[in-house]
């Protein structure tokens, strides 16, 4: 009987010093929220949870989503990278090449239209390559630009220079972007010319697309040419 009392008694405070060694030693952690949230367009992910002991007390522990930033990161890295990509050069070579072909379409197929005379008076077109072309020329500018430009010690363009400004992707598109607006805006001063002068304009107009001088130079001919035909006919007469 005092031997099972003893027994008893003896388990009894095992237990007690078990839990209370585990009261002592054991840190609970629980999860209490999870926090998700977008900054500036990054979503950006945490879980918050509560660690929680006799001795130390409470504390919340902030545990970042890093799965979550890395995605985000990486999103904003291939975004970043779009705009350096060398694709957006010829992207705004295309688009800027198919800009303009409608309107030479127009005062080529059908100069007396009223519909052609109305989109060659606006000034939409320019604005879009002039706005299209500032912001590659921004994309393409570096340090060594206005060196390569001016590389004689007289302050004037010399070939070898411009030649190596141009092997940039960038810089070509915005040369190109450039030499359409120009020879847009000359083809249609020539069609003008064509219509108040009652002169055709067709094939200096399409020279003008790919040849620009050499268009204006044929409208220039052919408008003397018509002049002096028109003069001796009135002489004849």
């Amino acid at each position: 009987m005092a031997f099972s009392s003893c027994l008893c008694h003896h388990q009894l405070a095992l237990k007690i010093n078990l839990l209370a060694s585990a009261s002592k030693h054991s840190r609970p952690i629980f999860s209490l929220k999870a926090v998700n949230t977008e900054l500036y367009g990054v979503h950006i992910g945490c879980k918050m949870t509560s660690d929680w002991s006799f001795t130390g007390g409470s504390r919340a522990i902030i545990v970042p989503n890093l799965r979550s930033s890395n995605l985000q990161r990486r999103s904003l890295w291939l975004h970043a990278s779009w705009f350096t990509n060398p694709q957006l050069a010829g992207d705004a070579f295309t688009i800027g090449t198919a800009a303009v072909l409608p309107f030479y379409t127009l005062m080529v197929a059908a100069p007396r239209a009223e519909l052609t005379k109305k989109c060659m008076r606006s000034s939409i077109p320019y604005v879009v390559l002039g706005v299209l072309y500032s912001y590659l020329l921004y994309r393409s500018w570096t340090p060594d630009t206005i060196r390569l430009m001016f590389a004689s010690k007289y302050w004037l363009p010399e070939l070898p220079g411009i030649a190596k400004m141009f092997s940039n992707e960038m810089t070509l598109a915005s040369a190109w972007i450039h030499l359409l607006a120009v020879d847009l805006y000359a083809a249609r001063q020539v069609y003008q010319d064509g219509l108040e002068n009652e002169i055709e304009t067709r094939h200096s107009v399409s020279l003008c697309l790919l040849f620009c001088p050499v268009g204006i130079l044929i409208h220039v001919i052919t408008k003397a040419f018509i002049n002096t035909s028109r003069g001796s006919k009135n002489e004849i007469q």
